[in-house]
């Protein structure tokens, strides 16, 4: 199956469902950062939240920053996403992993451990929009469901789920993002307590088969989803030669001079798909003068 989103209203547009598939997504960024299982499941659970998140958007320039920061093993998430679910991400330490919970899971929360979620709405304003929360579980979709709830005072419910196979491949990833209008109606309320009261986790109706419309319309049995169509979703990194330059003349003059000493050169690798771009001594003399003049 294509990884993609699946976008609907119920009860007369008071309740906003998302539903999406990110298999090959996470896939990727598995393959990109040679990732163990545990920070696997927690990057593409933050990746798939963005993904979703990203419908919220409402042009082409506007983008969503999620970064987690725990002082757990793997140190720190980031995920990036732009308005069409082109997301990208990395974690710290992509290179541990840790024995499954006592409910038979992936430890997210002691991989994670405390700290803080930070989102970072870049609309092409003056200054980007930014909410800051502790976390409150570490398990990825709760803490993006209590940051709603404080930070933009909207009734949330996320549900995000990576399903690993035993030669450490994902099988299934996708995630549900429910929100409702500020004054929704008790019906409205209760529609959607009982759609997700019951219902599978949304990595095993994935890897059932189940398409984001047909996951969209088991939590809402009753009603008639009115589908406003789909977005696909890809692993999208925007690194180029020209990028990393700036990012050499941002470091400072003085830095920038000792490095254009170096017989070597520089390398520079993108975190986010780890390309790297090598810069020899003369370009780098080239990159000192230009920020001279």
């Amino acid at each position: 199956m294509e990884d993609y989103i699946a976008k609907a209203m119920v009860k007369n547009g008071q309740i906003s469902i998302y539903a999406g598939v990110t298999t090959n997504t996470v896939e990727k960024a598995r393959i990109l950062h040679n990732m163990l299982p545990t920070p696997t499941v927690a990057l593409g659970r933050v990746l798939t939240g963005a993904a979703l998140m990203s419908q919220t958007l409402k042009a082409m320039n506007q983008t969503i920053t999620i970064q987690i920061k725990g002082d757990g093993p793997i140190g720190g998430i980031v995920a990036v996403t732009d308005y069409k679910a082109g997301v990208r991400g990395y974690v710290h330490n992509p290179y541990f992993d840790l024995s499954l919970n006592d409910a038979g899971k992936f430890d997210i929360k002691g991989a994670v451990g405390s700290g803080r979620l930070n989102v970072i709405k870049d609309l092409g304003l003056k200054e980007p929009y930014i909410g800051s929360v502790e976390l409150v579980s570490g398990e990825i979709a709760e803490d993006l469901t209590y940051y709603y709830a404080y930070s933009e005072q909207t009734p949330t419910v996320m549900s995000l789920g990576v399903l690993i196979g035993p030669d450490y491949k994902v099988i299934a990833a996708g995630g549900i993002f429910i929100q409702l209008l500020p004054d929704a109606s008790e019906d409205a309320i209760v529609a959607v307590e009982q759609g997700i009261s019951d219902l599978k986790p949304v990595s095993a109706l994935i890897n059932e088969g189940k398409t984001p419309e047909e996951i969209i319309r088991l939590i809402f049995p009753k009603e008639d989803p009115v589908m406003l169509g789909t977005c696909p979703v890809s692993y999208k990194c925007t690194c180029s030669r020209e990028r990393m330059e700036k990012n050499l003349m941002s470091i400072g003059k003085e830095d920038l001079s000792e490095i254009a000493q170096d017989e070597k050169g520089a390398e520079l690798v993108c975190h986010f798909c780890n390309k790297k771009y090598h810069f020899t001594k003369e370009e780098i003399q080239k990159l000192l003068a230009q920020s001279q003049e």
